[in-house]
């Protein structure tokens, strides 16, 4: 996605003050994302202390952020939504709080099964397609805030409290875009919301109708009367086997849509730095992190790619970045939250159409024509997936038609070149890979009747993949053998070796020893 590799070396003092920036930073998201997920702000906060914490001492990426998210945050909604409406919000939060765990659980089997190294397999118009949909559904969930009331009661704010919510939103996304060309000291994000909640303040005072954080506390809980908030305290949640059966499906896709971003954010962060993180170990930090903040009221979350950007670009290489942010938000949502609860609505909105703006990959857009229409294809349908089904269905979706356009081009790849040897054998030098896609035209190459007595196939460019090239090769061979023909295979690499010989595939093999293809294996995982 970048190519731009940041050169800073680690050190306590970058550590510490990236960190601090972070945890600045993360108040306002946490926030808003908990009203993408239709909970109390608290929620959301604990869930990016918890998250951010756990992760940063146990995950296999120093300088990464985690917290709570909008990707998780978006799966949860429907079910917050379904639970409160039909059993109060009590019963809502519970549910919650079990899908979190068992979120965690998979993500720790995830780990355990070593899968980590498969994200590898992610192409990247697929990760360009669910960013693009990622910043669509977060963007696409702010229009709610533009409603006051709940249920069928909810009613869309009209009149003055509307232009001054679309003002007060302007005023925040223009600090946000245009303040960091002025000075960088202190982040974007934060002084918009300090700015825009000092004004909105003052226009409360003059009279005009603000929507606030308290304002929508309320609306979700009315017995609610401030954001104060302790100590995350444990909570056991009432689990029984229909409940597990309801809240498995957002579970799952809460996993799948966690790890995907989180190892995709590992993955950016890596080229950033020129290091290399562990997909395994950051997967069991990721489970441990939600197992936690089930039993302890958070909303679960993931890895953060903007807070990531910003703590690696502020010099953030070690975990004591991650502890640091996590750390400094806690103390501040115990000793401020006071003022937290009067930030007013449009403030958040406005940070969240940033996010989204930020987020999605622009430039996938201008590489219209400079990319093949595969490519393209498949980043618009995995954006459209995401935004009309869900982040995880988008991706897998995404890495099938993938693989399909891949294996239809290189089906077409085989190619070959026909000699006689003065020794009287023809001789085959093959290119390109043996697999399902190109078996039929493999069998086509060869001119059986008009070939000489003995037959050479040479693999030095060419490899058999799958039992369909082994059947293929077989076929082949078969065939010259009722013509009385033999077979000879030279430059063979050792995998393909290895692959006929399991096979049991009676033919001469000449195994080339310098020859060897890379794989995937968990070392790098």
């Amino acid at each position: 996605m970048i190519d731009l590799l940041i050169k800073k070396q680690q050190s306590l003092k970058n550590d510490i003050l990236s960190g601090l920036t972070v945890a600045l930073a993360l108040i306002p998201e946490a926030i808003a994302f908990s009203f993408v997920a239709h909970v109390d702000p608290r929620v959301g906060l604990y869930a990016a202390f918890m998250v951010g914490l756990i992760t940063a001492v146990f995950g296999g990426r120093p300088g990464m952020i985690s917290g709570a998210t909008g990707a998780v945050a978006v799966i949860f909604a429907p079910l917050v939504i379904e639970q409160t409406a039909a059993f109060g919000m009590a019963t809502a939060l519970n549910a919650l709080f079990v899908a979190v765990i068992i979120m965690g659980l998979l993500q720790c089997l995830f780990a355990f099964f070593r899968w980590g190294k498969f994200v590898r397999l992610i192409p990247h118009p697929v990760m360009f397609g669910f960013v693009n949909g990622l910043a669509i559904v977060i963007f696409k969930a702010q229009f709610s805030q533009f409603y006051v009331g709940s249920g069928a009661s909810a009613q869309l704010i009209s009149g003055m409290p509307m232009v001054v919510m679309l003002a007060l939103i302007a005023l925040t996304m223009a600090i946000i875009q245009f303040l960091p060309k002025l000075t960088t000291v202190v982040p974007a994000t934060l002084v918009a919301i300090v700015s825009v909640t000092a004004l909105a303040m003052g226009l409360q005072t003059a009279g005009f109708e603000i929507y606030t954080v308290l304002d929508f506390i309320q609306r979700m809980d009315p017995t609610k009367t401030t954001l104060a908030v302790g100590f995350p305290t444990f909570i056991l949640p009432q689990i029984s086997w229909s409940l597990i059966v309801t809240v498995f499906p957002y579970a799952f896709l809460a996993a799948a849509v966690g790890l995907i971003e989180s190892l995709m954010t590992l993955t950016l962060v890596d080229e950033l730095t020129d290091t290399r993180g562990r997909g395994n170990k950051e997967s069991f930090g990721q489970g441990l992190a939600n197992i936690i903040n089930g039993f302890f009221g958070g909303m679960g979350g993931c890895a953060m790619i903007g807070q990531s950007m910003i703590n690696i670009r502020a010099g953030g290489r070690g975990r004591l970045s991650g502890i640091t942010a996590a750390v400094s938000l806690l103390i501040f949502i115990l000793f401020t939250a006071s003022l937290i609860e009067k930030i007013p609505l449009a403030a958040l909105i406005g940070v969240m159409f940033m996010v989204s703006i930020a987020t999605f990959e622009w430039s996938s857009v201008r590489l219209f024509k400079k990319i093949p229409r595969s490519d393209f294809v498949v980043i618009f349908l995995v954006s459209v997936t995401t935004v009309l089904v869900d982040l995880a269905v988008a991706v897998l979706v995404g890495i099938v038609v993938s693989a399909l356009s891949f294996a239809w081009k290189q089906s077409r790849q085989i190619e070959h070149q026909r000699q006689q040897k003065q020794d009287g054998t023809t001789c085959y030098l093959l290119k390109g890979a043996l697999f399902f896609g190109s078996c039929s035209t493999f069998k086509a190459i060869f001119e059986y009747k008009n070939d000489a007595d003995r037959v050479t196939m040479d693999f030095t460019h060419a490899r058999v993949c799958d039992h369909s090239g082994i059947e293929a090769l077989q076929f082949v061979i078969q065939r010259y053998a009722k013509l009385q023909k033999k077979v000879n295979l030279i430059n063979i690499g050792q995998d393909c070796a290895a692959l006929l010989t399991q096979a049991e595939m009676d033919v001469e093999m000449q195994v080339s020893e310098l020859k060897r293809w890379r794989v995937a294996d968990d070392r790098l995982a």
